[in-house]
């Protein structure tokens, strides 16, 4: 289901029926909205002050577990831990991307676990402005891979 995001209102032109342009966003049908939501796992101090750190629009919710994560979702881990993510990156599809705090004195090794266990980000302390920036720049990314997947959709030879 696109997404129109920019439409010019020609009053001129209104008997016209309107039709799809070059703005519009490919959206997931299973998205509940359209604004990022953060689904946060681990604990609630690790990210607190971060809902005042997002852009407007943005949400933080408290998933019951992994199978209560919806498309579009950010995953959040806060304490992460290898295991954590690995188990999110079986179970959620793959263009789910996961953010993964751990605290800031860890030990090298366990940031290289985390990322190689799937997260798509680790970041240490997890000071809440440096973390809604990596969050912001995941959720570019997500949009920017919908796009490059829209694109070669479009390459592929039509029936």
């Amino acid at each position: 289901m696109p997404v129109r995001l920019n439409h010019r209102n020609d009053h001129r032109n209104d008997h016209r029926t309107r039709t799809a342009n070059g703005t519009e966003l490919p959206v997931d049908p299973g998205t509940k909205s359209l604004s990022p939501v953060v689904a946060v796992f681990g604990a609630p101090g690790r990210v607190a002050g971060l809902a005042a750190q997002l852009p407007r629009g943005w949400a933080l919710r408290r998933p019951g577990g992994l199978d209560d994560v919806r498309a579009g979702d950010l995953v959040l881990f806060a304490n992460a831990s290898a295991a954590d993510v690995a188990t999110a990156r079986d179970v959620l599809p793959r263009c789910t991307r996961i953010v993964a705090v751990v605290d800031a004195q860890s030990p090298a090794e366990l940031v290289a676990d985390v990322l190689t266990a799937g997260a798509d980000v680790c970041v240490r302390g997890g000071q809440p402005a440096i973390l809604a920036s990596h969050l912001v720049a995941c959720r570019r990314r997500q949009l920017a891979d919908r796009w490059s997947n829209l694109q070669n959709m479009a390459q592929l030879p039509q029936p």
